[in-house]
């Protein structure tokens, strides 16, 4: 979860009133937030966030504007979002930038004297928002420009990568764009998003200045802002019209908050996007929601009624309007969070309080027991300690590339995995379809430890199955590894033995090609003509991927199958 960091005294400005640590620990609840360290010589806190899901309250502006509207018990308005002035700013969209990095957005902010504390909350929330929300650049990059020295209009589109040469930030020299994916340390961090393509986005003034090179870095000459400064623009470029769109609302309100004049800009496109060829920027996008009373009470479990539904909501921020039995609500321009109704029942808990509930006692008293495959599963753990193996445990997200590129495996419908959308980072963007990757991800960090290494994990795993409700199945699955100067498929077929030994369950081996396994010394593990998992010795482009340097030998079983085997064939009660 995000964590970060604040200052008292920055936070008691942005409130307009002091607030004493006790108080702030109070209020922080509403941002599903808890202190975690006080450095009082600096009035520094460092504040964790348990909300992945609100961008918004990444940074000291969002805490104190939630704070601030519960305080008022009324939403914090911005009238940029709906008047419509005289642009005088635009920016240029070129045809091609569909399949490279399709959208941009920006808007200007004036009045505003910036100081040392707020550009560094402002590189914060920069970095905050462009890592986790933006997927570490793939999805959203923001740029921070010195307004007075850009001449309108702004262009966004292609050139060659040895095409233009300009000074990027942190450099003295003018160097090209492949120069700086090549030299340049954010060039070197961030250059596999651009990968693949020949040619590369760019942002340039009518008089040809560069501001920046998309998503990789700013110019030195537009792009280092420095305190002192009092006139901005922010840019937001992405692949994600929505998530872009959002991210320049969250910096413009912030600014807005700390007193700056926010001045929209046109974002003229040569394609039609959801909102039209031309989008005056910043704006929002949330439509009004209808959801009945009834639906906030049952989610809640209380009688609250309209008129306090709609205090509640109005002191979170939203604009809402009730009537005896419906609520119109709208979201802030700053969230894009609410997916369902409960999500309102939510925001009107946390509003309220969860202290303002009384909690009731369970009216049913029930007994609660294992599962078989839970059962099972116990057994099988006894069992492999027995053996000699040492249990693991891992997350059950990993990324595409573990799961499939790592393992030589190509990416067809057979080998498909689950995937998680508006991801906050891509190592942990899909539901792992098997628990081999795990076991490797623990043994290619383990290389200083002593030989031999006997692991093993019993966990879930996610298998996309369309004749499912919810598309996917769920299965709990046993993985085993060793690996050691010697190890072979004959030292874990012995260890696969005596496991299903002890479970009163014969099989038989049936050899398989697989990309993952040696050839000649892969197998499917079958019972009763049903195949309940696999074994074989580690291909070497798979060792090497992981960056393993002894030789690996594996098996797999699906416990939820052996559970239901084991049923049908009437063989008692498990273990």
């Amino acid at each position: 979860m995000p964590t970060i960091s604040i200052y008292h005294h920055d936070l008691e400005h942005l409130l307009g009133r002091s607030i004493a640590l006790h108080e702030l620990e109070a209020w922080l609840p509403l941002v599903k937030g808890e202190i975690k360290d006080h450095v009082p010589a600096t009035g520094e806190l460092r504040i964790e966030l348990q909300d992945s899901n609100r961008p918004d309250l990444w940074c000291v502006e969002g805490i104190a504007r939630q704070i601030r509207a519960a305080l008022q018990q009324q939403p914090v308005t911005y009238s940029f979002f709906s008047q419509k002035p005289r642009i005088r700013r635009r920016i240029r969209v070129m045809p091609g930038l569909e399949t490279v990095r399709p959208f941009v957005v920006a808007c200007c902010a004036r009045g505003y004297t910036i100081t040392e504390d707020s550009l560094t909350q402002l590189i914060q929330a920069q970095e905050k928002l462009a890592d986790l929300y933006g997927h570490k650049r793939w999805t959203v990059s923001i740029g921070l420009y010195r307004l007075a020295a850009i001449r309108f209009p702004v262009t966004y589109g292609l050139v060659k990568p040895d095409e233009v040469r300009f000074v990027p930030l942190g450099f003295t020299e003018k160097l090209t764009l492949g120069e700086i994916l090549s030299i340049h340390p954010k060039g070197q961090e961030y250059g596999e998003i651009l990968a693949g393509h020949t040619s590369l986005p760019l942002l340039w003034d009518q008089e040809g200045q560069v501001l920046s090179f998309p998503p990789i870095i700013n110019s030195q000459d537009l792009g280092e802002v420095k305190p002192g400064d009092t006139e901005l623009m922010v840019e937001v470029t992405g692949t994600d019209l929505r998530m872009v769109l959002l991210t320049l609302n969250i910096f413009a309100v912030n600014l807005a908050d700390r007193g700056a004049t926010i001045e929209p800009i046109d974002i003229v496109y040569p394609w039609t996007t959801e909102w039209g060829r031309t989008l005056r920027t910043p704006f929002t996008i949330n439509q009004i929601q209808r959801i009945s009373v009834h639906a906030i009470e049952a989610a809640l479990g209380v009688p609250l009624g309209a008129e306090a539904i709609q205090q509640a909501l109005a002191a979170y921020g939203y604009d809402v309007k009730a009537s005896r039995h419906t609520l119109a609500v709208r979201l802030p321009p700053y969230r894009q969070d609410v997916m369902h109704q409960v999500d309102v029942a939510e925001d009107v808990a946390i509003s309220r309080g969860y202290n303002s509930f009384t909690p009731l006692m369970p009216a049913q008293f029930t007994v609660g027991g294992l599962s078989s495959v839970e059962r099972l599963s116990d057994h099988v753990r006894d069992l492999m300690i027995g053996a000699g193996f040492q249990e693991i445990f891992s997350n059950i997200l990993m990324s595409r590339e573990d799961l499939l590129s790592r393992m030589n495996l190509p990416d067809t419908p057979e080998t498909a995995v689950l995937e998680i959308e508006n991801v906050m980072s891509h190592n942990y963007s899909c539901l792992r379809s098997w628990i081999i990757p795990s076991l490797l991800r623990v043994e290619s960090a383990s290389s200083r430890s002593f030989y031999p290494h006997r692991l093993f994990e019993v966990g879930e795993v996610a298998i996309p199955d369309s004749t499912q409700e919810n598309g996917s199945l769920t299965l709990t699955k046993l993985g085993a590894l060793v690996a050691h100067p010697a190890a072979n498929f004959s030292e874990v077929h012995t260890t696969l033995d005596m496991l299903l030994y002890y479970l009163l369950t014969p099989y038989i081996l049936e050899p398989i090609p697989h990309p993952s396994f040696l050839e000649g010394r892969a197998g499917r593990i079958i019972w009763n003509t049903c195949q309940i998992g696999l074994i074989g010795e580690l291909h070497p482009a798979v060792l090497e991927a992981w960056h393993v340097e002894k030789p690996v030998a594996v098996f797999e079983l699906n416990l939820d199958t052996l559970c239901q085997r084991w049923a049908q064939e009437g063989l008692g009660v498990i273990p």
